[in-house]
């Protein structure tokens, strides 16, 4: 048998003010990651020598031009930039933004060329990387336009899943924001990354009503019983395991989310509110329903700590483990598609 090539993951740096740099180092100081992966962080080797030593990490890095010249075993850097770039720890910073998302940019390209086989992105600050190239709420919502697919977010923490109906979205625009036609779409992406990518044959999936109490019959709101009930009915006549649509505030708290593969929550804070407190740091944002492997951790940049060496790295290498084992659950699922014979012949 071939002896399998090591994953190359594609790393973009985030907002060098922040712990994003920190996470990376302290993940990789390990080297039993190098036996997992191949690691290509898109920034400097420059940057990255002054944050080790200031960090005191001993880690070594390997300068290139291309991701195609990343060598297995070692910590690869592409070299995006010669210029210095300088580090406020804490602070917002126009000049950190741009690099930011120049790191995160190239790191795409890489993935759309196939040079690198996952991206794990370092937070950035929704702030100071917007301009005139650059006008996204946040990484998600470039990859969907940039690479194949719709994009759904879907935080991960071992057993439990949250995605999200709408993502970056304004409360006062969430209701009009959910029609039938797009909880169709999200269920449909949650429905297959479940499959293809988590390797669960017949998802459950559970969606949260848009209204306190689901709208108590029409009382709180008619959204839940005039376009998310019928919605759900129809795809529940499709044959997918769709329940719902229960009341949020009692879904958690009564250990009902353990009964199913993934919740599909209406909006931002109604879905990562419970999903952080019950993740305790060790989650993953995972852009689900693209042609490539997206993961992040589920934090930010967190400025209150950046610097002090204080910083967690679990969440920032469990994004890295996600990422891979996804990239491996698809690489499957292709094969069995290809060959479906091959799954009765198959051994665990």
């Amino acid at each position: 048998m071939k002896k399998e090539e090591k994953i190359k993951v594609g790393i973009s740096v985030g907002d060098l003010n922040g712990i994003g740099t920190e996470v990376i180092l302290k993940t990789f100081k390990d080297n039993r990651m190098l036996e997992l992966c191949t690691p290509v962080i898109f920034g400097s080797t420059k940057v990255l020598s002054f944050q080790k030593k200031h960090f005191n990490t001993h880690t070594n890095f390997h300068g290139i031009s291309h991701a195609d010249k990343a060598q297995h075993g070692k910590i690869n850097v592409v070299n995006i930039t010669k210029d210095p770039i300088t580090i406020e720890y804490g602070k917002s910073s126009e000049e950190v933004g741009k690099f930011a998302i120049k790191s995160f940019t190239e790191a795409t390209n890489a993935l759309k060329e196939g040079t690198i086989d996952v991206l794990v992105t370092a937070p950035i600050n929704k702030h100071n990387v917007q301009s005139e190239d650059f006008k996204f709420p946040g990484h998600t919502d470039y990859l969907g336009q940039t690479l194949e697919g719709d994009s759904l977010m879907l935080m991960v923490n071992d057993t439990l899943r949250v995605g999200l109906l709408t993502d970056h979205v304004a409360v006062k625009d969430v209701s009009s924001a959910i029609t039938p036609e797009l909880i169709e779409k999200k269920v449909n992406i949650i429905y297959n990354t479940l499959k293809q990518d988590f390797g669960i044959s017949k998802p459950k999936i559970a969606v949260l009503g848009i209204n306190p109490h689901v709208g108590d019959n029409g009382v709180i709101g008619v959204e839940d019983d005039e376009v998310l009930k019928p919605t759900l009915e129809k795809i529940k006549n499709q044959g997918k395991l769709v329940f719902g649509p229960y009341a949020a505030d009692s879904f958690f708290a009564s250990s009902n989310y353990k009964n199913f593969d993934a919740i599909l929550a209406a909006y931002h804070d109604q879905g990562l509110i419970p999903f952080k407190t019950l993740s305790f740091g060790q989650g993953v944002n995972f852009t689900a329903g693209l042609n490539k492997v997206r993961t992040s951790p589920d934090h930010g940049t967190a400025y209150e700590i950046a610097g002090k060496n204080k910083a967690d790295h679990n969440s920032f290498k469990e994004a890295v483990f996600t990422g891979i084992q996804i990239f491996r659950n698809r690489n499957i699922y292709k094969e069995i598609a290809k060959n479906p014979l091959k799954k009765q012949s198959s051994k665990i």
